[in-house]
């Protein structure tokens, strides 16, 4: 097999499978128990958390853990709708969001709060002014999530993070599709609110963090006992912290940006020599993620060219139920026509892709191009 689909997920990175082993294996306790082994428990959490401020450069206590992105993102934007719904019940984010994020603000808009939401432009970019254009003196929130995990294009969110703040409103970005993949810090995009998932920086499944500036409050998502200096209950899943923590610590020595972005585009420039006019490529030339390549295939079915290549692990843009295509909102939203939304997969490149795997990969999708 090979795995074009690191957007999706990422393999547990052998270092950070290796931290984690002796608490699943040697060590017990509750981090929150006093005694000897709850105590070295917590030292491995504390321990984590220091590896992720690091990665971030922010404070130690400026980190939280929780499952993972979708909790994260749920965190910040019901948190501070209820933290500030006394300054404003309005917020701001884009159409091209992450489910969690598009899910939580239409339930806030059935309870009693308002969210605009902003376009992007063909290549799947979020224009500040618009941001901008958008804020009421009653904005107290701006969510714009940092790359994009469909077509890979990154948003200026430093840009849009002195405007929100600028205004008075928080700003939170989904992290989750840049963290070990571009660098990420907290400190140069300049928000209050930052999230992000294990299992797409080489971490395992059902662990994150979440960045809270120093001085925001947000009401927890998850009431309880009072970990997490008491904003998010539940007992830490040491292991998995632990994971996280040495996966934040590879993030910040990694040095694969260059070859992934070289992979991602001799595949690109081989899909296009090989087929020319009949493949068109989604997302931002320049500024798009290093190892994200969304293409399509004129008059044909992503899921189609798929299954010709059951060898390679990636993702269709689109899928089709009977007569009735249903498009990726994202694709829609950048103005791509139905049909091309059809003909798109996603091919994601990773740490540990081989150039041999991709000159492989290249020849079985021109193939499979051919016989959809």
């Amino acid at each position: 097999m090979i795995y074009f689909d690191h957007n999706s997920s990422t393999p547990i990175d052998p270092a950070a499978a290796a931290a984690m082993t002796p608490f699943l294996l040697e060590h017990h306790g509750n981090p929150s128990s006093p005694h000897a082994p709850g105590r070295a428990m917590r030292a491995a959490v504390d321990h984590a958390r220091s590896q992720i401020a690091a990665m971030l450069e922010v404070n130690d206590d400026e980190v939280i853990f929780n499952s993972g992105g979708s909790e994260g993102c749920n965190h910040a934007i019901k948190g501070a709708a209820w933290a500030r719904m006394d300054a404003g019940r309005h917020i701001v984010t884009t159409v091209i969001e992450h489910a969690a994020i598009l899910k939580s603000c239409a339930f806030l808009e059935e309870n009693g709060f308002e969210v605009t939401r902003v376009g992007v432009d063909s290549t799947g970019m979020v224009d500040p002014d618009d941001i901008r254009t958008a804020l009421r003196p009653d904005t107290i929130l701006v969510s714009v999530m940092l790359a994009n995990n469909e077509v890979g294009t990154i948003q200026p969110i430093a840009d849009i993070a002195k405007i929100a703040r600028d205004s008075g409103a928080w700003m939170h970005t989904d992290a989750a599709q840049a963290v070990g993949k571009i660098p990420v810090t907290a400190s140069g995009l300049g928000v209050d609110l930052l999230t992000f998932a294990g299992h797409k920086c080489y971490a395992p499944q059902g662990i994150g963090a979440m960045f809270i500036r120093e001085g925001v409050t947000l009401e927890p998502l998850i009431h309880g006992a009072g970990h997490e200096k008491g904003r998010r209950a539940g007992t830490e899943p040491v292991a998995n912290v632990v994971a996280l923590g040495k996966a934040a610590e590879l993030v910040r020595t990694d040095r694969s940006s260059d070859k992934t972005r070289r992979q991602r585009d001799t595949l690109q420039q081989t899909l296009q020599n090989e087929l020319g006019d009949d493949v068109v490529v989604h997302g931002h030339p320049t500024e798009r993620l290093p190892g994200t390549l969304s293409i399509a295939f004129r008059g044909k079915i992503g899921a189609e060219v798929l299954a010709n290549a059951p060898e390679i692990c990636a993702s269709a843009g689109a899928a089709c139920h009977g007569d009735k295509p249903f498009v990726s909102p994202v694709l829609s939203a950048m103005g791509v026509s139905p049909e091309l939304a059809l003909g798109t997969v996603r091919f994601s490149l990773g740490r540990y892709t081989t150039d041999e795997e991709v000159e492989r990969a290249a020849k079985m999708i021109v193939n499979a191009a051919h016989s959809a």
